[in-house]
């Protein structure tokens, strides 16, 4: 009806997600979504590629990383070096793989980059391809090229499917829908009959490609449930021209490469065990191995005790079929047994029940070990099949979880639905965004969320440049309308995103927090996925509403991408602004790039590649000062003040500028703060880069306003500012070095203020860590309290500075003790 079409237009996982204040299960706990998005190519794999600089010649490449149809590349004699990295769109550049030179002819020359590198040609190549393992030939040349593998099971492709009721004879079956690897299978000889219709992810263990069956020695037969609805001739015909027609229909074998494999069992016929029917999975009930195919396959039934009974639910199980468990497990982990129907009585004992059926019960080595580390957690939001009505895709939440498996509430189907009891390997479930992404609808909720006007402190403005809805809609049109699936799964296909979190993390990012963030982020649609980044970006700062402001759109500045509202939460305000997101995934890698620039963090804090050991920017060496001038940010840049131009986000509360309260000036006075306060801050990555109420404070302010809060001393302090230029700290008017390192102070390091400490630091060779003592606000009290185990934990500090740093600090002790202790 047309009410629940506008209930299903308007959802929205964002905002479902904060008003039901829960969150979405991680992208990398579904490793069959994972592996359905890569494109067939891999890091580490070689080819051979054009030269750019003489178009007639070719040079091996290594893969660097893939994004969707596009590849970066790396000439072999580079190494570690990255600078000549370059990326190669695989449907029109000049790609081929190893060995196609020598076949046609062709002249493998070194580009004049590393010729100096690489004397003998024909040596480094025998070493550079000994047992290297060369990019597949199919997806490099002919229909295939530049395709993911999973656009190549098309509507009218074929496949096997082994009957798993009743036995192991597979049929044929005609691919009717591919939605991101789900299936939609119609059996052969049924035409437009939809009633048998299957869905099956292409990775499950009984689907096959053409040829399966005859290979590993079971016949083609067509189900018993379908049998009679043609005569044998029939049916022998339509084999006849599914073989003649095989060519057409086939789909290439390395897309199944990653099945996972069947193990051998070693279960024995009339073993009694515990398990869920597959086809109504809600309860866990008594079941019997009824029948022993071979090694790999048993049949199982579910018992039923009722005399008039038909023949129980039968289903073909192997080692590593979901749902079955050794007997006990459920009293184990206080979980309720459904006795078999006409069972007398509801207290099931299996004991009793062995004794009574004259059986034995399976043991426990013929079931596979269960894992609990999977990244599911209760409350968890996700998306899953009806087990009902496989036709719908309903959005489900994790209401318990034992060892590797999942229930499941769904919301929303046609039909309520019991919970349901779900493998954390499952097929049938999916992340968060997954039914967007690949152009399906997502039954939502039943009750429409209604959006509460909440009070927030920044403003939203009405200009609008694209509302995220009517991007995503036209994303969506444009993906259910393109005849080239390659769209889907390809173009708007972004990769892992990684967060390297031992590079330099920048004033604004919390090193600890960034630490505990996941070790990557997709793949999947480019805007979920780069929105997910964005936002645990923004969490993870010292200030999240920071560095909102830093990754804001800028009205006046040219716009290339797509606006998506991000939030941030400081101090109980709340903070909205649109951002920039890029929709496609050429752009991704160079999108993290300059929002890593933005936020005056190392480049590769996070983006599509890994940085394993050493980051190749050297990001470990440079401060603070010395990162944003390499980095082109402008020289003597206010610190704390927001950059110019933007209009997006409006601050409706802006307080003014205040003074900071006296001190007191007795020795031991501050509160000692909580180890749980601490932040693990390195160097350079300081606490408060711009407080919400100070953000417009620049340094010299800052220090000037510590020098009126010394009026008690009269003293008149020298403003400073800090530039870009570490190596020429000022010189003190107050402090006098001697040759000897013995320091003579002119003041009482007992009454020194922070910039006083800062000023000290700042002659020092310690100068480019005078930036964390002033933002950690140590004045002469505190300084003098510090010792090397307090420099090395709450500084982060390796021993070196540090050690170097207690130096300076025990020269002042010393001082102190020689000229003002008396």
């Amino acid at each position: 009806d047309a009410g629940s079409s506008v209930e299903e237009m308007e959802f929205n996982w964002d905002e479902y997600l904060e008003d039901t204040g829960a969150t979405a299960a991680p992208h990398g706990s579904f490793k069959h979504v994972d592996t359905s998005l890569q494109n067939g190519f891999a890091p580490g794999m070689k080819l051979e590629v054009a030269v750019k600089s003489d178009q007639n010649t070719y040079w091996v490449a290594t893969i660097i990383t893939t994004c969707g149809q596009l590849l970066l590349l790396r000439y072999d004699g580079y190494g570690e070096d990255r600078k000549a990295d370059f990326w190669c769109d695989i449907l029109t550049a000049d790609l081929h793989p190893i060995g196609w030179c020598q076949q046609n002819k062709k002249i493998l020359k070194v580009p004049e980059g590393i010729k100096d590198k690489i004397p003998d040609q024909e040596e480094f190549l025998q070493r550079v391809l000994k047992g290297a393992c060369s990019a597949p030939a199919n997806l490099l040349e002919g229909l295939h090229r530049g395709k993911n593998p999973l656009d190549l099971i098309a509507p009218g492709s074929r496949l096997e499917l082994q009957n798993i009721r009743d036995s192991l004879e597979a049929w044929i079956v005609n691919v009717v829908e591919n939605v991101g690897g789900r299936l939609k299978l119609r059996y052969e000889g049924l035409e437009d009959l939809d009633k048998f219709d299957q869905w099956l992810f292409y990775l499950d263990p009984f689907l096959h490609q053409v040829g399966w069956a005859a290979q590993h020695g079971y016949s083609l037969q067509p189900p018993s449930a379908i049998r009679s609805l043609r005569s044998e001739a029939d049916w022998q015909e339509i084999l006849k021209k599914v073989k003649e027609e095989e060519e057409e229909s086939s789909v290439p074998t390395d897309l199944f490469k990653d099945k996972p494999v069947i193990g051998v069992h070693s279960f024995s016929e009339g073993m009694k065990l515990e398990a869920v029917d597959p086809m109504a999975p809600f309860v866990i009930s008594p079941a019997t191995v009824l029948k022993v195919y071979n090694d790999k396959y048993f049949l199982i039934e579910m018992d039923d005790l009722r005399p008039e009974r038909a023949a129980g639910q039968r289903y073909v199980c192997h080692v590593n079929s979901a749902g079955i468990f050794p007997v006990q497990w459920s009293l184990k982990n206080g979980l309720h047994l459904s006795p078999p129907p006409g069972y007398p009585g509801q207290d099931f004992d299996w004991a009793d029940y062995l004794k009574q059926c004259g059986a034995e019960a399976a043991p426990q080595s013929c079931f596979p070990l269960l894992t609990s580390d999977h990244g599911f957690k209760e409350n968890m939001k996700l998306e899953a099949v009806n087990p009902v009505d496989p036709e719908e895709v309903c959005i489900a939440t994790v209401t318990k979880l034992k060892d590797s498996y999942l229930w499941l509430q769904l919301e929303g189907s046609k039909k309520p639905v019991p919970e349901c009891i779900v493998s954390v390997e499952s097929m049938n479930i999916f992340p968060v965004g997954w039914c967007e992404t690949n152009g399906y609808q997502l039954r939502p909720p039943r009750k429409a969320i209604v959006n509460k006007q909440k009070k927030i402190a920044v403003v939203q403005p009405e200009k609008q440049i694209l509302s995220s809805r009517t991007v995503h809609d036209g994303l969506k049109n444009q993906e259910l309308n393109s005849s080239d699936s390659v769209v889907i799964n390809g173009k708007y296909c972004c990769p892992k995103i990684y967060f390297n979190h031992r590079c330099f993390s920048g004033p604004y990012l919390n090193k600890g927090r960034i630490a505990e963030l996941p070790q990557s982020v997709g793949p999947g649609n480019c805007v979920l996925v780069l929105k997910e980044v964005l936002t645990l970006l923004i969490n993870a700062a010292y200030k999240p509403s920071r560095v909102l402001r830093e990754l804001q759109l800028d009205e006046e500045a040219a716009w290339h991408g797509h606006g998506e509202t991000l939030k941030a939460k400081y101090k109980g305000k709340s903070y909205r602004a649109t951002v920039e997101v890029v929709r496609t995934a050429d752009r991704v890698a160079d999108f993290c790039r300059k929002t890593c620039i933005k936020l005056e963090c190392c480049p590769n804090l996070f983006g599509p590649q890994m940085v394993l050991d050493k980051c190749s920017e050297n990001c470990s060496v440079l401060t603070k000062t010395k990162y944003t001038h390499y980095y082109g940010k402008r020289k003597n840049k206010r610190i704390g003040r927001p950059p110019g131009g933007h209009s997006n986000m409006e601050v409706a509360m802006k307080k003014p500028n205040k003074r900071r309260k006296r001190r007191k000036h007795f020795f031991v006075h501050k509160k000692k703060r909580s180890s749980a306060s601490v932040d693990n801050t390195p160097a350079g990555s300081p606490q408060g880069s711009g407080a919400e109420d100070e953000d417009d404070q620049d340094e010299s302010e800052l220090s000037h306003s510590l020098a009126q809060d010394r009026d008690k001393r009269k003293r008149k302090l020298r403003t400073f500012s800090f530039s870009d230029d570490e190596n020429k700290p000022p010189s003190p008017k107050d402090i006098k070095m001697e040759v000897a390192e013995k320091l003579q102070l002119d003041s009482n390091p007992l009454e020194w203020s922070v910039a006083d400490v800062v000023r000290f630091l700042k002659s020092t060779d310690c100068a480019p860590l005078a930036r964390i003592f002033l933002d950690q606000e140590i004045d002469g009290q505190a300084l003098l309290l510090l010792t090397l185990p307090t420099v090395q934990e709450c500084m982060d500090l390796k021993l070196g500075p540090a050690i170097k740093l207690c130096h300076h600090i025990e020269r002042v002790k010393l001082a102190f003790y020689q000229q003002f202790a008396n």
